[in-house]
């Protein structure tokens, strides 16, 4: 099976069979996903469809993880996160017991990759997105904890901004059990780690802070002040620096202020582009209108002649005539 003893940790090789002591169901390890502080997650095979099984020799913290997952279905079915497909237990070789769980493998792209791809405008488009899913997550009793950009993929066609590992969800009010420090606000000396939808919400300002800064910097002496100075320096990101802001310094309350802010802020770049574009197409149209005045000027000119000398020969063929009866 390639894999270590059970204090050295999990490491499952490509081509391990995990059998699942309860169902039976055996999973063909293809490769590996991810790896967190809680478990491990592969890529793996059953019955000739693909899945995504996470790992662990944390029982409990498993155990929490499929309530998670559990709860999802139940109140919004496949949209907040992936399916959950089996639960069991594994004995390896060594006689080591661990427990896993089996979800619907979502496959996309990076929401970086993604937007590199299709357009900036997709950074917004994204974010409301998940705020959307936020807002019931919240509503719910959860917050996410451990969002980064690691943790979502977009599914394509349509777009669709989808949560891959729900590891750090925690229940509103307690302590955020697992996070990244950079995009977790006590690192950053901005906030406690308590469970409270604020918390996402500044991960979530974090995230499109590290679009334009992937290489993740330093807090400095005054994190406070690095942040915002590296916001300023970003230039794509100015018209959403009030929200972005407002999001750092934990002065929004729900996601739903969160949402409709930014969505006003689109809203209104929309509409200024729109009429910047019409201005800009009137005023294409004015030469243009000019143009063909000017032509058709010319074209009098060249036709007022012919219908002169056309003038001249009527009447004197109109003058010959009368002069035939009068002779």
């Amino acid at each position: 099976m390639n894999q270590t003893s059970k204090k050295q940790g999990i490491d499952l090789r490509p081509g391990s069979i995990v059998v699942g002591k309860w169902h039976h169901n055996r999973y063909y390890i293809k490769k590996q996903l991810g790896r967190g502080a809680i478990g491990s997650v592969y890529l793996c095979e059953c019955n000739g469809k693909k899945a995504a099984l996470k790992i662990s020799d944390k029982g409990s913290s498993v155990t929490m993880e499929v309530n998670v997952l559990k709860t999802f279905q139940k109140v919004q079915g496949k949209r907040l996160g992936p399916s959950l497909l089996d639960v069991d237990d594994w004995i390896d070789s060594f006689g080591n017991r661990y427990s896993f769980y089996v979800m619907d493998y979502l496959k996309g792209k990076q929401m970086s990759t993604f937007i590199k791809q299709h357009g900036e405008e997709w950074l917004g488009i994204l974010i409301v997105q998940l705020l959307q899913d936020l807002i019931k997550l919240h509503k719910e009793g959860w917050v996410f904890g451990d969002l980064k950009t690691d943790n979502l993929i977009v599914t394509h066609p349509p777009a669709r901004l989808r949560w891959i590992d729900v590891g750090g969800t925690t229940q509103i009010g307690r302590s955020i059990k697992e996070y990244t420090e950079f995009f977790d606000r006590g690192y950053w000396g901005m906030g406690s780690r308590r469970a409270e939808p604020s918390y996402d919400l500044f991960a979530i300002a974090m995230i499109m802070i590290h679009f334009y800064h992937p290489v993740q910097f330093e807090r400095g002496k005054v994190p406070k002040k690095t942040l915002l100075t590296k916001l300023d320096q970003i230039p794509q990101l100015k018209i959403y620096q009030p929200c972005i802001k407002k999001a750092l310094l934990g002065q929004y309350m729900t996601s739903e202020q969160m949402r409709s802010d930014l969505s006003s802020i689109m809203m209104k770049d929309y509409n200024q582009t729109r009429s910047h574009q019409s201005y800009q197409d009137n005023t294409k149209q004015v030469p243009i209108k000019r143009k063909n005045h000017q032509l058709q000027n010319k074209k009098k000119e060249k036709i007022n002649p012919i219908f002169e000398s056309l003038g001249i020969c009527f009447v004197v063929v109109l003058f010959y005539f009368f002069y035939l009866i009068l002779i």
